[in-house]
Parts: structure tokens; C-alpha cells; sequence
């Protein structure tokens, strides 16, 4: 078994251009309170990958441009839509409104469903928090679903670019299974 070059993937890969006329998923995502900017450009590259419609990054998370988001985004920052939000509050209304969004947690509560078994509506919006602290209650006010992942061990959580991984692909299977 051989591997492919990294002269091979670069030759295979679809340009700029290319990326941007590219039909987005029906995915959205709301990060709030996102400490890490590495997480921040981690979430935007697998973004890329599953051609997210638009990250909403809120509260204290951190925007492009940023070198320590470009060091995990590889790009991505660029190719993925974005925008700030002092609110995420106010982004989950604004989502719900203009395009009916279906709004998920993924957090741990007490009604959380494994992420494997959710049956997702689209447009899906996956709301992502605080490292630590998780989700606030007013955010999980307005969700219309939780979701969690499985944790066999002592870790009650994975690093959130890891859960968002993990999640993101779920999605994409999901909506592709609908077509």
C-alpha cells in the first residue's frame, strides 16, 4: 500500500474559486464562548471539509483574522461563511426566523439524546459552548434538541473541536441519507 503524495492531494484539491461556487450543506453552527482560538480554527477547517452553510462565532470567540485560528484553520477561515455575534441568544432567534433552523445542543442534559440516534430537520443549527462551562441555560432555553456522546471512561466531555468533529460528519451522513 502506497500513500499519496502531498503533491498528489494538492493537484486533487478543487481551488478558491472552485470551493466558493460549491453548493453548502444545510448545516449551521453557533459557537459561544469558545475560549480556544485553536478550536476556533479546528472547527472552521472541519467546517470546510463537510461545506458548512455558516459559523456564527459568539460571545467571547475569537473572529479570523487570527494566526492562532489560521495555525488549525489551514485556510479554512477563508473559504468557510461567518459572522460575529455578541448574542447567541440573539443569533439562535435570527436563525430560527430567517430559515426555521432546527436548533441542537450538544450538552450534556438530562433529555440528551446519543448523537448516533438523533433524527435530525433540516436546516440543522449545532450549538457548541464554553469549554468548561458548557452551554447556558438561556441558550438551552431555545434549543429543540440535545444531544451528547457517549463517554465510556472518567471524561465526562471531549475537547469541543473533537466533539464537533464527530458531530459535523454525523450530520453530513444524516443529510445525504435524506437525499
Amino acid at each position: 500500500m502506497k500513500k499519496i503524495s502531498h503533491e498528489e492531494i494538492q493537484k486533487s484539491k478543487p481551488s478558491v474559486a472552485e470551493v466558493k461556487k460549491k453548493k453548502r450543506n444545510n448545516i449551521y453552527v453557533i459557537l459561544d464562548n469558545i475560549r480556544s482560538l485553536y478550536n476556533v480554527g479546528a472547527i472552521f477547517r472541519t467546517s470546510d471539509a463537510v461545506l458548512v452553510k455558516k459559523i456564527y462565532l459568539c460571545g467571547i470567540t475569537g473572529c479570523p483574522p487570527r494566526k492562532e485560528i489560521s495555525k488549525t484553520a489551514l485556510g479554512a477561515e477563508e473559504l468557510v461563511p461567518f459572522e460575529y455575534r455578541e448574542s447567541a441568544v440573539d443569533a439562535v432567534k435570527e436563525l430560527k426566523k430567517a430559515c426555521a433552523a432546527r436548533m441542537v445542543a450538544v450538552e450534556l442534559a438530562h433529555n440528551s439524546i446519543q448523537y448516533n440516534l438523533a433524527k435530525y430537520k433540516f436546516p440543522v443549527c449545532f450549538i457548541f459552548g464554553h469549554e468548561v462551562h458548557g452551554i447556558s441555560d438561556e441558550l438551552m432555553e431555545l434549543v429543540d434538541m440535545t444531544v451528547s456522546i457517549p463517554m465510556l471512561g472518567r471524561a465526562n466531555s471531549l475537547n469541543v473541536a473533537t466533539a464537533y468533529g464527530i458531530i459535523a460528519y454525523d450530520a453530513l451522513n444524516k443529510l445525504k441519507e435524506k437525499k
